[in-house]
Parts: structure tokens; C-alpha cells; sequence
């Protein structure tokens, strides 16, 4: 699944050259900035906003470009290596810019033409040369780059996906640091892991935790017209099948009581994320039995999967540090489920991954279920709820957890969804083959601390969340 969504992130972009080369051979800076503005063509068309800051060829131009990547709102930094340069022309801004920074060496030339070869020729195509002195002198200050992308200038599919890359992580970066992850209600009574602190949330990630309350979103519930369930409607029947219930007595065929109530929660849920401008929203909420408030929240699961496929991560049990993981596989394009791990099948070497609650249907595999569950297992209440597993092939698995001094830290995890029957529980499930074994992988993971959810998204993207979690200042293990 690739997001179609163009979430705001800001690419800036610098060329580094030799001033001493303008004189020696006229025209080579016009046409050394041309391949440059090749390599911002090719970043725009990849949906980000790019700030060209032109040529640093000497070191007063470099502290001139500095001064204005300072006043940008930049979320990554692409140093583009046109022909060589000296270090000076880059040094101040590697040391002060306080962005990530990336290296890209890409040649105009597949080779030279070896018969015709000229020094003008080779200065069209020395990209490579002052790479080394460049992430040399980089973590020499204290700055090291994070990533060169070597290759051609054009019809490399290296150098495309290195971009593609770099530009989701930016998109990444960009929504977490003006994120509004709202919370409602408490946490899900003794769970322990769920527990954290808004204030280190803000610390940790640079989001904003709103918190906000239940009743807010009763009354919002109570002021649904008839005329603005329409469209909602529209949306579920197109988007879920209702099948007959199957083996698990838990369940039935979708009452058009539970389908109206998730319909209107559906549309209460919508306005409450518009009036408070939210990104995300974790929350978990009982209330007493029987209450107005009890009966409300427990219809939340068919409007947050909505929300969810819409970009916007819903996280029940109020699970907020899985809400962030979720929020980061969707800026990815990779989807981001509430998942956690259910029985293993020992026979066969796969473990059933899903969860009760919301989930992001877009990476469903065929299409999702909605079934009438007359008990919530282990939580108040009863309604409508989703049931699918994620497109078949590579998964990554991402769970964030705390140290002991309350450090945050990524556990990351890759797999395989395969083909096969899941139980017709209401529940998403997923069939989860990890090596070298599931049951070893699973130690692993276990004996990483983890919280026991985490996101779920399509893809091994696990190299890349590790990049992610560097470029915050947190620990991130790979379990493999």
C-alpha cells in the first residue's frame, strides 16, 4: 500500500561546487546547476516541498545559506554533490543546521566517453569526489552525515528509491513534530505497560497530547442528524461485507441496530477529530453499566477504522505510544494496524497477529468484515466490529516501549502475511511467518521488553524505522 495521501513535509536542498572553476571553464556552474535542478524535479514529483538554497562554493556562501536553512521550517537537508568541492563550502552548514543530512552523489554520465574525455568533462561528473572528505570532515565536527546516495542522475532505480525513502522519512519527521494525539478516558485498568507521560511524549516525539473528554463526544453523538449519516453509510456498505457468523457463538450477522449506532458514532468521532484538529486519538473509557457514555464508546471501532484509512491513527485501550507507531507507518505509506499477538500454530510455524479495535483497512487482503459481536471479550459492551487480515506478503511489526529510566525505545520486527484461513472472530488476524522460526522469533522479541502491541504495516521497512528512531535520539532494536 502506498499512501495516495500528500501529507506536508519540506526537503531543503543545497549545491556544493569550487568557485575557482567558474573563470577556468564559462558555463560549467550554469550547467552544473541544471543537473541540479534535475534532482528537485525529481524530489517535487515525490510530493514534498522543496527550498532550492543554491550554490555554496566558497565558505562566505556557505554561512549566507546557513543563516537561511536556519529560518526555514526544513525537515531534512540534501547536500547535492554536483562536481567537487571543498569541505569549507559545507562545514558550517554539516555543524550548525541542526537538520539531518544527506549526501547525494549522482552522476550526469554512466562513464565518461572515454574517447572524447576532457577535464571539463570529468568536473561535469566528479560527484563522487569529495564524498569522503565531506563525511569525513562531518563526524570530524560531531555531525556525521546519515546517508550518501550514490548512482546515475537519470533511470537509476537505486538513487529513486533512495529519495523515496528519504522523502517519506522527512514526511515522517515533519507530521510528528506538529502532531495533536489526543487522549480521552484512562488507561485500560492494570496495564501496566500502557501507562506513560504526555509531558516525555512531547519530549521524545515533539507532539502536542491534547486531553480531552467522553462527554464531549456523547453530546457530538446526540447532535448527529439523519441527513449526515448518509454519506457514512455509503462509505461502510461499500467498504465491508456482512457475512453470515460462522463457528464462534460470540458473534453474528451485522444487526442494522449495531450498524446504525457505529454509523453515528462514525460521524460524532469525525467532528470531534475536526474541532480539535487532531492527528490521532488514543482512549479507552468503561463508564458505569448501562451508562449513555459506556454505551457510546463501545461503537467506536467501525468510525476509527474509517479515521484510520483516512490517515488519521485511532488507538484503543488507550494505548498512545502504539497510536505514535501507527502514526509513522501511515506517513510511510505502509498502513499501521493496532495489532498484538494472538496464538501460535506450532504445525505450520506462523502466529496469529490482529487485534479487537481499529484498524487500518486499507492494507486489508480482499475485503473487510463487519461482524455484530455480542460481547466485547475482556471489555464492557457489545457492537459492531472489523474483522480482516493484511495483504499477503512482507510485514514489518513496530512497538514502542520504555526503559527502566523511562527512555523510549522502537522494537522492530519483519515477517510474512501468507495465505490461510483466520478465525471468524470479529477480530483482525493475520498469519504471521517470522524467521528463523516463529517460536524463536518470538523469544526474541519478548525478551526485548516490548509492550505487548504494536503497529502493523506492509513491506520491510525496518532499516528505515531504525533511521527513524536515530534521527529522534531513541534506541531501536531489529529483532531478527
Amino acid at each position: 500500500m502506498e499512501t495516495t495521501r500528500n501529507y506536508p513535509a519540506t526537503v531543503g536542498v543545497f549545491a556544493v561546487g569550487h568557485a575557482v572553476y567558474w573563470g577556468q571553464f564559462p558555463g560549467l556552474e550554469e550547467t552544473l546547476m541544471g543537473f541540479h535542478g534535475e534532482l528537485i524535479a525529481m524530489l517535487e514529483a515525490k510530493g514534498v516541498k522543496v527550498i532550492d538554497f543554491g550554490m555554496s562554493d566558497s565558505s562566505e556562501k556557505a554561512y549566507e545559506i546557513l543563516n537561511k536553512i536556519k529560518g526555514s521550517d526544513a525537515d531534512i537537508l540534501i547536500c547535492n554533490m554536483v562536481t567537487y568541492a571543498t569541505s569549507s563550502v559545507f562545514a558550517p552548514i554539516a555543524r550548525s543546521s541542526g537538520l539531518p543530512m544527506v549526501l547525494t552523489a549522482l552522476q550526469p554520465r554512466a562513464h565518461l566517453d572515454y574517447s572524447q574525455a576532457s577535464t571539463r568533462m570529468q568536473l561535469e561528473n566528479d560527484c563522487i569526489c569529495a564524498v569522503p572528505e565531506f563525511t569525513g570532515v562531518a563526524k570530524r565536527l560531531g555531525h556525521p552525515v546519515e546517508d550518501v546516495i550514490i548512482g546515475k542522475l537519470r533511470d537509476d532505480a537505486e538513487v529513486d528509491a533512495g529519495l523515496d525513502t528519504w522523502c517519506r522519512i522527512a514526511r515522517v519527521l515533519h507530521n510528528l513534530k506538529t502532531a495533536r494525539i489526543g487522549l480521552v478516558g484512562h488507561t485500560m485498568e492494570a496495564m501496566y505497560d500502557m501507562h506513560t507521560d504526555p509531558t516525555a511524549l512531547s519530549a521524545a516525539f515533539g507532539i502536542h497530547v491534547p486531553l480531552l473528554e467522553v462527554e464531549e463526544i456523547v453530546s457530538l453523538y446526540d447532535e448527529v442528524k439523519p441527513e449526515e449519516t448518509v454519506e457514512v453509510e455509503k462509505r461502510v456498505d461499500a467498504t465491508f461485507d456482512t457475512p453470515d457468523p460462522v463457528s464462534d457463538p460470540v458473534t453474528m450477522k451485522l444487526t442494522p441496530e449495531d450498524k446504525e449506532h457505529a454509523v453515528r458514532c462514525a460521524v460524532a468521532l469525525r467532528k470531534f477529530v475536526d474541532k480539535h484538529h487532531l492527528t490521532g486519538l488514543a482512549y479507552y473509557y468503561e463508564g458505569l453499566p448501562g451508562s449513555r457514555n459506556s454505551d457510546v464508546v463501545s461503537s467506536f471501532i467501525v468510525g476509527n477504522s474509517l479515521l484510520i484509512a483516512d490517515g488519521v491513527p485511532m488507538c484503543g485501550e488507550y494505548d498512545i505510544k502504539t497510536c505514535i507507531a501507527m502514526l509513522i507507518m501511515d506517513r510511510l505509506g505502509i498502513g499501521g494496524s493496532f495489532a498484538e499477538f494472538h496464538p501460535l500454530d506450532f504445525d505450520e510455524d506462523f502466529i496469529l497477529v490482529g487485534h479487537d479495535g481499529p484498524h487500518h483497512i486499507t492494507i486489508a487482503e480482499g475485503k473487510p468484515v463487519l461482524r455484530s459481536l455480542k460481547k466485547y471479550h475482556g471489555k464492557p459492551g457489545h457492537g459492531a466490529s472489523v474483522e480482516f487480515k493484511i495483504k499477503e506478503g512482507p510485514i514489518t511489526l513496530l512497538g514502542i516501549t520504555q526503559t527502566p529510566d523511562g527512555q523510549y525505545k522502537f522494537v522492530i520486527g519483519e515477517g510474512y502475511s501468507k495465505e490461510g484461513p483466520i478465525p471468524p472472530t470479529g477480530n483482525t488476524n493475520t498469519r504471521g511467518f517470522f524467521e528463523p522460526t516463529t517460536r524463536e522469533f518470538m523469544k526474541k522479541w519478548v525478551m526485548e521488553g516490548p509492550t505487548h502491541h504494536f503497529a502493523l504495516g506492509v513491506g520491510h521497512q525496518a532499516e528505515t524505522i531504525a533511521k527513524i528512531a536515530h534521527l529522534l535520539g531513541i534506541p531501536a532494536v531489529i529483532v531478527k
